[in-house]
């Protein structure tokens, strides 16, 4: 992959207002999985040793370090327990976005979606797009991550992965993942499942893998991408990202719709097809959204006509209170 040119860089600051920014700082990303590392961090792991957060005690056996020796059990018990405890770790976040074609559509308007003195986005485009709105997301994630002292990549993917960025907790890793979502959409279909092979096949420890894309694909394939991600014990958010003209439909007049992944250009009625439309849109969603949850996995739709900062947070939010619950 060719470096991005300095006049295509993706500018943050149209796609996330510093306000955005300064809420996203205190907002706290956990896996819902026992997560492995090797740095200081604030998630558990698996191992037990030495680390400030109590698990449970075992009995003694020769060899044992005295110095984990609880002796206040002892005193009531004459029995010697050794403390053991939970390891923190840190959290390993691996973004995918999808630039396919699907991924251009947007109805919004540049200027009122980023929240910029800009009309047109960088390219010229007028409209806020699927990718523009997955990119911010995105970008917000990765800031959320390092913010909190864990690693963050990033997996731009088509039909194949596009571009890449490599885990980091650096700070300068951000800017790497901002300039690698200057990709522009292509005009070719989605291959999930290609890019999820590619994807962990360079990962070997558990990850938290956020895969944030429109989902237009076979649904088979969706849950089979999932099923792979299950198998190797990562933890997954599916983040849905659609445009509130495809959630709705409420287009009136007859017009040439365009498919944007090599389909065929066709004249339609929207009136006449709007019901089975919104029945087809409706039950893919639950689709997508039944295979996530059949895998213990998270969904949620992102509608682009809603601010990014109060959604994000609302999910962040709702998931570490689940996380908690089920640690408890």
């Amino acid at each position: 992959m060719p470096p991005v040119a300095a006049s295509e860089r993706f500018d943050p600051h149209l796609y996330l207002h510093p306000q955005t920014l300064s809420r996203l700082s205190t907002m706290e990303l956990r896996a819902k999985m026992i997560v492995e590392g090797v740095m200081a961090g604030q998630h558990r792991s698996p191992y037990t040793g030495v680390s400030v957060e109590f698990a449970q005690h075992r009995p003694y056996v020769a060899g044992d370090d005295i110095r984990h020796l609880d002796w206040k059990v002892y005193a009531r018990t004459d029995k010697l327990q050794v403390k053991q405890y939970q390891q923190e770790t840190t959290l390993d976040l691996v973004l995918l976005v999808d630039s396919s074609g699907s991924m251009r559509f947007g109805s919004r308007l540049f200027s009122d979606a980023s929240g910029s003195a800009r009309d047109v986005a960088p390219d010229g485009r007028p409209n806020w797009s699927k990718f523009d709105h997955a990119t911010a997301t995105a970008a917000a994630m990765a800031y959320i991550t390092i913010n909190q002292g864990d690693r963050v990549g990033l997996a731009v993917y088509a039909d194949e992965l596009r571009a890449m960025v490599e885990r980091s907790a650096r700070k300068s890793s951000w800017k790497q993942i901002v300039d690698a979502l200057a990709t522009h959409p292509i005009d070719c279909e989605t291959d999930i499942l290609r890019a999820i092979d590619q994807t962990l096949a360079k990962i070997s420890n558990k990850c938290l893998i956020v895969i944030i894309s429109d989902f237009f694909e076979d649904p088979e394939h969706i849950r089979s991408a999932f099923a792979k991600v299950k198998h190797r014990g990562h933890d997954l958010i599916a983040l849905q990202v659609l445009d509130q003209a495809e959630l709705s439909f409420e287009f009136e007049d007859p017009a040439a719709f365009e498919g944007l992944e090599s389909e065929a250009t066709i004249r339609i009625d929207p009136r006449a097809l709007r019901k089975a439309y919104l029945e087809s849109i409706n039950n893919h969603i639950d689709l997508v959204s039944h295979h996530a949850r059949s895998f213990g996995f998270d969904h949620k739709v992102v509608s682009t006509h809603k601010w990014l900062g109060p959604t994000l947070a609302k999910f962040v939010a709702r998931r570490n209170a689940a996380s908690t619950l089920r640690g408890s």
